[in-house]
């Protein structure tokens, strides 16, 4: 397998993207090339071609789903993730809204749920007078399905679980990862307001609410957004007010201990929203670079930026821009290709993803590219390199996307004034406006940086999406085919490179994870977040010895700085550790594999 020769890129291969009688990974390449290419109305051979050139030596990474289900005969979906429908707060509802995850799950998609919908544990319902078990407890619900449905084989099964910041079960919802081996099949993210950041910072007063109608009894009531409704804002019942501090802390403080809950700075998630016009969003897929409306799904691919490194580590290294932009025309069509082809496991999911054709196109292996160009990743100069590179792939997809509207046609809910009103759009040059403004768009949303974790190793273990090097050498666990654990012993890929050179030691520029401040972790998700219209997966990684302070710093610092969210992990009892270091003494933390592929 040419450069991903380590024994487990063949073992991620092999167990998850390989087809019975693909021989090498060039068969999957071909066959993946031309299952994309069969979208095209015209010139399928020369598309076959040059998509097959794109995925040759893993200069782009479609995501998961589309290596393993494209050019099949299987019934499984090409989407990563989904978010679900609202769920109905009633018996019928509920079980209607895990009926439809479960279809998505056995099909091969993650999925995302926004509970906010679901009455308080102990709170009586206004017609039937029955008494709700609260959010928490239908997770343990759709937990137990997930774990059914996946019981066997090399992947992970991945949900995320949100809840508004408002709702009066969001301590019981901090907390529920306390109880090792608990809902171990989500990841846990806040709905986190800017008027609950006002009221953190002001010391003040929080009401706890949930919608009036579906409450019995009467009450002091506040108007607020809330999903599963009609558009706008509904009278909610006031349960009962908190100090906003001691919550922002309680849910930090499970953060801290159990590595959960995330947050989603959710008002800054819709205020971005390429489609505020016509889409209200309160929930992510499960890794959280993806925010969602109901019904939405995500379309990943990934550009591996170590292939675009010219003469590393010599004082001669730079990034092949034109080649990277040839490269993210190429991938954007692919995607968008995607979209045409795959099977959806609900109709609903199928019109939703038709009418945006949303893609989320990323990048990977930016720590060891940077170490390659002699860039200690957190420093300036990294940042600046990290921005150009970025703020070049977004512009070139805008264009890209742009050049294919005016050739197939734009996306269906595109319009032209609204889109361009949006807050995100003001911020692209003058000549994408004005390719925007005259061909329209074939997709509503371009960018997205997934955490890759099993791609990049299948890549030769480069670094994942924009996290920092995890260790020179380290242990990795990963799922057998019968869903054992398998323990892989790892070398980080431009170590290798740099070793295979004849050089020793290591890279003037290598730098590990545990060498950084959270602060330069923070900056460098800042950084990117500017050039990225969905979202960024990244945790923040900390050594065990973190006091929560610092740790409560690093989510203050997240939303001063423009994140649509923060996760961040140190090594606790609950969790434990994914990775393990076995070159370096000392403290060692790791962020968990979320990724659903």
């Amino acid at each position: 397998m040419t450069d991903a020769s380590t024994d487990i890129s063949h073992h991620v291969w092999a167990t998850k993207y390989r087809l019975e009688g693909e021989a090498d990974i060039a068969a999957t390449w071909q066959r993946i090339a031309q299952a994309l290419a069969a979208a095209e109305p015209r010139d399928q051979s020369t598309w076959e071609r040059r998509f097959h050139g794109l995925l040759t030596d893993f200069k782009f990474l479609p995501g998961g789903r589309i290596q393993a289900g494209a050019g099949t005969s299987r019934a499984v979906t090409l989407y990563n993730c989904f978010v679900m429908g609202p769920i109905e707060d009633s018996i019928p509802g509920i079980f209607r809204s895990l009926q439809d995850s479960a279809v998505t799950m056995q099909q091969g998609g993650g999925i995302g749920l926004d509970f906010s919908t679901l009455r308080p544990l102990g709170t009586p319902a206004r017609t039937t007078g029955t008494i709700a078990s609260g959010p928490v407890s239908f997770m343990e619900v759709w937990d137990t399905t997930c774990a059914t449905i996946l019981a066997t084989g090399s992947r992970r099964g991945a949900m995320m679980a949100s809840l508004r910041c408002d709702h009066p079960d969001i301590a019981l919802f901090a907390d529920a990862k306390r109880q090792p081996g608990r809902l171990t099949h989500f990841n846990l993210s806040v709905q986190v307001t800017d008027a609950f950041m006002e009221a953190v910072r002001a010391d003040a007063d929080w009401p706890l609410v949930f919608p009036e109608e579906a409450l019995a009894g009467a009450g002091e009531t506040v108007l607020r957004e809330w999903p599963g409704g009609a558009p706008g804002l509904r009278p909610c019942r006031i349960v009962r007010r908190i100090g906003a501090r001691d919550l922002w802390d309680r849910i930090l403080r499970s953060a801290y201990d159990c590595a959960e809950p995330g947050v989603l700075f959710i008002d800054r998630i819709n205020r971005l929203n390429n489609l505020w016009y016509c889409e209200r969003i309160s929930a992510t897929n499960p890794c959280g670079e993806v925010p969602l409306p109901p019904f939405g799904a995500c379309d990943l691919g990934s550009v591996n930026l170590t292939r675009f490194v010219t003469a590393p580590f010599t004082p001669e290294a730079h990034i092949d821009f034109d080649t990277l932009g040839e490269t993210v025309d190429l991938a954007v069509r692919l995607l968008d290709n995607v979209i045409d082809i795959s099977r959806f496991p609900l109709a609903e999911q199928a019109r939703v993803a038709r009418a945006s054709r949303r893609i989320g196109l990323g990048i990977t292996g930016l720590a060891d590219a940077l170490v390659m160009l002699g860039l200690r990743y957190g420093e300036p100069a990294s940042l600046d390199l990290a921005g150009d590179v970025m703020r070049r792939i977004c512009h070139r997809a805008y264009r890209a996307s742009s050049a294919l509207a005016r050739e197939k046609g734009v996306f269906p809910l595109f319009d032209r004034d609204r889109f361009l009103a949006g807050a995100f759009a003001a911020t692209l040059p003058d000549d994408v406006r004005d390719a925007i403004a005259r061909d329209g768009l074939r997709n509503s949303h371009l960018l997205a940086i997934a955490p890759t974790g099993s791609i990049s190793l299948l890549a030769g273990n480069i670094s994942s999406g924009l996290e920092p090097i995890f260790a020179d050498a380290y242990e990795r666990n990963v799922l057998g085919p019968d869903g054992e654990t398998i323990r892989f012993p790892l070398v980080d890929y431009a170590l290798r490179l740099w070793r295979e050179s004849g050089r020793t030691g290591t890279p003037p520029a290598f730098v590990t994870a545990t060498d950084l401040t959270p602060r330069a972790q923070i900056e460098m998700q800042a950084t990117l977040q500017a050039y990225v219209d969905n979202a960024i997966s990244k945790t923040v990684t900390l050594g065990r010895d973190c006091g929560f302070e610092a740790f409560r710093d690093i989510y203050d610092l997240a939303y001063d700085r423009g994140l649509k969210g923060c996760t961040a992990f140190r090594p606790n009892p609950v969790t434990g550790e994914v990775l393990s270091a076995v070159a370096a003494p000392g403290a060692h933390c790791c962020t968990p594999e979320r990724e659903p592929d």
